[in-house]
């Protein structure tokens, strides 16, 4: 998706303006506290850039699951402390996103000024794209700036409404994320080699059937490559698999065959009898493992051969862990290969994007999350668009450009 083909903040005048800003600050909490702010703090640029400007920058976001009720636990009023340590400067708060408190919130606000609105999901009609809801939350500002990437993929008021209601840009993060996007898949350096791991072939059916058409070289791995396995009649033991989707591998090979892409498979495995932290593991053949045993990573020669392949190409999507990452030894495969394509990024040989919450804390845990050329934490968007699929969201802003 080319950045031409959408507007970003460069191209709207924004001093003295009302600037609805959509955010995804659904962010993991605890004890009313976060714990991670990484979506705080990735959307901090563009707050702070549209306030530099002049704008009144109004925050739209939601939280959690509340179901159109308004749920104590759902709402945004804690994130004002992290959200202002993030901006560096004080951020105001409404107790509704509509309506008369959110109105003479936004009346009181100066230019340069931060208000961030209740959760929008207190209201049931965000979720149903409703127009009565829309024109409530469009006579809040004079401009829209999405920078919710993730959740472009649901056409929601505050995702797809507003920018068919205001003049609409593309926020910061949201035009990062689209533009390493297009890199990748959209308008690709060949050759592109992709990597797709994670436990189920079934959640995965329409990304891997969109790759194979795109990628000259598909890695699959984590209990999806049993799935395979399993199909060309190699047995797998207790290993995790889906066999009542054979004929569906089969099939996603033959289409990958017929698109002259390359399925990598491993070669050998590690296998262990039970899953759990410091369970005697080993090394066997993929065509070897015994009947009491299941499979829990990728071996070495497998790994060698994925870091020869990656070497070779110009571009790189990942989605998914080759093995159980989360227990040491079943990490080594998804770390040992993360750690190669952090090398060839940052020897400036290959473009890297990454995607998925499997994938996120995969690569913080080989300590290269910040060595890739985009790691998106967009999760479902982002695996929508590896799936070839439009996003709501993003066809509203490039409608709008």
């Amino acid at each position: 998706m080319p950045q031409s083909t959408f507007k970003t903040i460069d191209s709207i005048d924004v001093s003295g303006k009302r600037v609805l800003v959509r955010v995804d600050l659904n962010v993991p909490m605890k004890n009313g506290k976060v714990t991670d702010a990484t979506r705080i703090e990735r959307a901090a640029p563009t707050l702070s850039e549209l306030a530099a400007k002049g704008a009144k920058v109004i925050v739209l976001s939601h939280f959690g699951r509340p179901d159109g009720k308004r749920v104590p636990e759902m709402s945004l009023k804690p994130l004002v402390e992290p959200l202002s340590q993030a901006l560096g400067k004080p951020v105001a708060f409404a107790d509704d996103c509509i309506g008369p408190l959110a109105e003479e919130a936004v009346r009181v606000l100066k230019p340069g000024e931060v208000l961030l609105l209740e959760n929008l999901r207190f209201h049931k009609e965000e979720e149903k794209n409703d127009a009565g809801f829309i024109d409530k939350l469009s006579v809040l500002g004079d401009a829209y700036v999405n920078d919710a990437f993730s959740a472009a993929h649901r056409a929601h008021a505050s995702t797809e409404g507003l920018a068919n209601r205001l003049p609409a840009a593309a926020g910061r993060l949201m035009q990062a994320e689209l533009e390493a996007l297009d890199k990748a898949l959209g308008n690709p350096k060949r050759p592109v080699c992709a990597v797709v791991g994670g436990a189920k072939v079934s959640t995965k059916l329409d990304l891997l059937g969109n790759l194979v058409g795109k990628v000259g070289k598909l890695i699959i791995g984590g209990g999806m490559a049993n799935t395979f396995l399993a199909a060309q009649g190699i047995k797998i033991g207790k290993s995790l698999a889906e066999k009542d989707l054979a004929d569906t591998a089969r099939e996603i090979m033959a289409k990958a065959k017929a698109a002259n892409c390359e399925i990598l498979l491993p070669v050998d495995v590690v296998v262990a009898a039970e899953f759990k932290a410091g369970a005697p593991s080993q090394v066997v053949d993929a065509k070897a493992c015994p009947d009491d045993q299941m499979i829990l990573d990728v071996g070495p020669k497998s790994v060698a051969v994925y870091v020869k392949q990656v070497a070779k190409c110009a571009t790189l999507v990942w989605n998914g862990p080759l093995g159980a990452f989360e227990i040491k030894p079943f990490d080594n495969g998804t770390v040992t290969l993360a750690r190669a394509v952090a090398e060839q990024t940052g020897a400036k040989k290959l473009l890297s994007v990454a995607g998925g919450g499997d994938t996120v804390a995969a690569l913080a845990a080989a300590g290269v999350e910040e060595k890739f050329s985009y790691v998106s934490t967009a999760g479902g968007a982002f695996l929508e668009w590896m799936e070839g699929k439009t996003l709501p969201g993003v066809a509203a802003l490039i409608r709008a450009a």
